[in-house]
């Protein structure tokens, strides 16, 4: 039997046209975007939804069709969904969970190796045409990474990836987790207020839920050690900007590197952008080629057990 795939928000995955969306299923329809009263209408005679990290309303998933079976978030986070609504619908939700473990994994050791020598900086200096880092001595800190203490909230692929990465580069391993594990050579699962006071770089990398929203905030940034960065390429709403930037300003702490924010893309006025201590990228964690196209063809690999009656990824 023919099985009809809409992918609504395509244009979110393929901005620069290189993916195939045509191996989902049988019938393939494709829209670049979609609204929430696109997404009812579009819905309508499909057996399954493929969207990357766009919000549904409760609203518009109880008005979806009886013939809606099957959700399939072309990403590892789905707090975009109503999940329980979902579930009273019948319709199964899924999710891609280790597409681009590697490659955020390497973006916030990327940033964790820039901020250690607050590379920003010195390429504003060089735009500025200031050369003292060249003609003088080195105006700005330059430090090791090794021996020193990386804080990892989330110990899921991507969190694993990265502790594996920090400790061939020798940084001593502190983790918080919500599942309890043993601690092995190098590495020792703690608490949360351990982590942040202990930190000399702190990592995110845990969904978004209404536990974690805001799990850096103002009280736990006065917790976070004197001097130390903060890194998320998880989520945004992790963190509060708002305290952040005041925190930034202030000094409390040293630096971020943000490849997520609450509001992306930020607005056009927000002080992130300006700031010499900050590395601010556009979500990019994700958006590389190779990632993308594992992405879509574990997007495939998801609709083709579901629609065997063995389904794979479900999160609901």
């Amino acid at each position: 039997m023919t099985c009809r795939t809409v992918v609504l928000n395509a244009g979110k995955m393929n901005y620069d046209g290189a993916l195939d969306f045509s191996g989902l299923s049988d019938e393939v329809i494709v829209y670049s975007d979609s609204t929430e009263e696109e997404a009812a209408e579009r819905a309508k005679d499909a057996e399954i939804l493929v969207t990357k990290e766009l919000v549904l309303s409760e609203e518009t998933v109880r008005a979806f069709p009886e013939t809606l079976k099957l959700i399939c978030e072309a990403g590892t986070g789905y707090n975009n969904l109503p999940i329980e609504v979902c579930r009273e619908r019948g319709i199964t939700v899924c999710n891609v969970p280790a597409y681009s473990s590697q490659r955020v994994a390497h973006t916030a050791v990327m940033m964790i190796l820039c901020l250690s020598s607050l590379v920003s900086k010195q390429i504003r200096m060089l735009e500025r045409g200031d050369r003292r880092n060249f003609l003088d001595h080195l105006m700005v800190n330059h430090t090791e990474v090794n021996g020193k203490t990386l804080g990892v909230i989330g110990a899921g692929n991507i969190g694993q990836t990265v502790i594996r990465i920090a400790k061939a580069l020798d940084m001593n391993v502190l983790v918080y987790t919500r599942t309890p594990r043993k601690d092995e050579p190098g590495v020792t699962y703690t608490d949360l207020d351990t982590v942040l006071k202990e930190s000399d770089y702190l990592t995110l990398h845990c969904p978004l839920t209404e536990q974690t929203r805001h799990i850096i905030g103002r009280t736990a940034l006065e917790k976070m050690k004197p001097g130390s960065f903060l890194i998320n390429t998880s989520r945004g709403a992790l963190v509060d900007e708002a305290a952040l930037i005041d925190a930034l300003k202030s000094g409390r702490i040293a630096g971020a590197g943000l490849d997520v924010q609450e509001c992306e893309p930020p607005k056009e006025d927000n002080p992130l952008y300006e700031m010499d201590n900050v590395i601010l990228t556009p979500h990019m964690g994700w958006k590389g080629l190779e990632t993308r196209k594992r992405l879509v063809s574990v997007a495939a690999d998801n609709i083709r057990a579901f629609r065997e009656g063995n389904p794979i990824n479900v999160v609901n």
